[in-house]
């Protein structure tokens, strides 16, 4: 491995780890307020791009490229929903889940749900839901993880797999919300930089968008179609509007996203913060995808699409550069693998183990139960990783698909709709998130050429 690239990632993870002494330092995990809200006093601008750079992922730098390796400028849809979803989810229900979280005193984006729609049943189902999917999500990201590192060290899937696990798990554990919240910030700017690098140069090398798009019409016309290579999604409007849906309306039901409400400093902190997300996806959305694509023409016969825009910075980037390169491919992991953790550690710590085990559990003994939580879920996602690593695209699409149609409607109908009642919202999230699950599972996409999280979508809302 070049020293140049081993020197950037280095610090990249100086940088990050030094972040979560920092906050572990401010006293930011005091308390449990502290520990998983950042004591509700992150400014706009830290809580649009944690809100971004959490909801991106691993997916953008390896299901993304991925995706747009293999079915061509459709892919595409899923950036067109992405791109508004950050402005969508603080404008619907940002300004007014902040301002209810803090009266209600919720500290979790499920007990807030409980407060909201009051039963034990729903926490229990909420939570159960949640920590499941939110773990399965995190494999994901474990799994990206590995395979960056692995390509960008040389060092054995394993052993690449681990050291990514064991950063993430640390600074989290360190520095709790205000770690995460404030090293994503930091990602999402080493992310931006370094996917437009990527695509500036992929462009260059292919002589321009216009040169690259008569090559690929050349090889296959189909490429440039928005029904797909191959016009393998020729009609199905369904499933389009699943790809829109999934990252747009779809993540308002995302527990680890809508925290970031909670955690503003004001309500009106969600106004600003909107506008910084609309900017900051403008200009990253889109790039991954278009990187993908134009890696169909610079590697015509890559084996692994999911290393495409890997590849394609090491052939095309010079040392210096590819070393920030894959420290934003890096970010775009972390970023999100951190939020997963500390969400998932929240909810098991507050909502199932003080809620329904030890009721009179003190603020610590639940701070501890979070932390163990997150060590365990890292040890078992090590381990599942490492025996099975399914495709990046297809475990993140289906873990957002199902948490969106269990929770969106539930969420947005807390905030705007008083008649929404809590037989309402524990139908919903039961079929939402039934659903699409079976649509998955049963192949309906393919026969009603209606998405997964299109059908559970539909579900939800006319449950609730």
């Amino acid at each position: 491995m070049n020293t140049t690239v081993l020197a950037f990632l280095v610090l990249y993870y100086v940088v990050v780890l030094g972040i979560g002494l920092w906050a572990m330092r401010r006293g930011a995990t005091d308390d449990l307020e502290g520990y998983f809200l950042g004591g509700r006093e992150v400014g706009p601008l830290v809580t649009a791009l944690t809100l971004q750079s959490t909801s991106m992922s691993g997916y953008m730098f390896l299901g993304a490229g991925s995706l747009a390796y293999t079915t061509g400028y459709w892919s595409l849809w899923f950036a067109a929903g992405d791109i508004g979803g950050g402005v969508l989810n603080l404008s619907i229900i940002g300004r007014r889940m902040r301002k209810l979280s803090q009266i209600m005193g919720s500290l979790t984006s499920i007990e807030y749900l409980e407060a909201r729609y009051p039963s034990p049943a729903t926490r229990l189902i909420a939570a159960s839901l949640s920590v499941f999917l939110l773990s399965f999500y995190v494999l994901a990201q474990f799994i990206a993880g590995g395979k960056g590192m692995a390509l960008v060290t040389g060092l054995d899937y394993e052993w690449a797999l681990l050291i990514a696990l064991a950063i993430i798990t640390t600074y989290t554990l360190l520095g709790g919300y205000l770690a995460v919240a404030y090293t994503d910030f930091f990602q999402s700017l080493i992310m931006l930089v370094g996917v437009v690098w990527i695509l500036g140069a992929a462009l260059a090398h292919v002589g321009g968008l216009t040169a690259a798009n008569h090559r690929l019409a050349e090889i296959d016309p189909t490429i440039l179609s928005i029904w797909g290579t191959g016009l393998g999604f020729e009609g199905q409007w369904g499933v389009v509007a699943g790809a829109v849906l999934v990252f747009s309306a779809g993540y308002m039901g995302w527990p680890h996203v809508v925290t970031r409400h909670m955690a503003m400093k004001r309500p009106a902190t969600a106004r600003l913060a909107g506008a910084y997300a609309t900017a900051w996806n403008l200009l990253f959305v889109s790039a991954p995808y278009l990187v993908g694509i134009l890696a169909i023409l610079i590697l015509p016969n890559l084996d692994d699409p999911e290393l495409a825009i890997f590849e394609v910075a090491q052939m095309l980037l010079p040392p210096a550069v590819t070393g920030i390169v894959m420290a934003a491919i890096m970010a775009a992991i972390m970023s999100t693998a951190d939020s997963l953790l500390l969400q998932t550690g929240s909810i098991a710590s507050r909502d199932l183990y003080e809620r329904f085990i030890n009721p009179r559990a003190s603020e610590q003994q639940m701070l501890w139960v979070s932390r163990a939580f997150v060590l365990a879920i890292g040890i078992i996602g090590y381990l599942v990783a490492l025996v099975e690593p399914p495709a990046v695209a297809f475990v993140v699409i289906f873990a957002t698909s199902v948490l969106g149609s269990a929770f969106a409607p539930a969420f947005v109908a807390a905030v705007w709709w008083k008649k929404a009642n809590t037989p309402g919202a524990i139908a919903s999230m039961v079929a939402g998130a039934t659903t699409s699950v079976f649509w998955e599972l049963a192949g309906l996409a393919v026969t009603t050429t209606l998405a997964p999280v299109t059908g559970g979508l539909t579900a939800s809302t006319v449950a609730i």
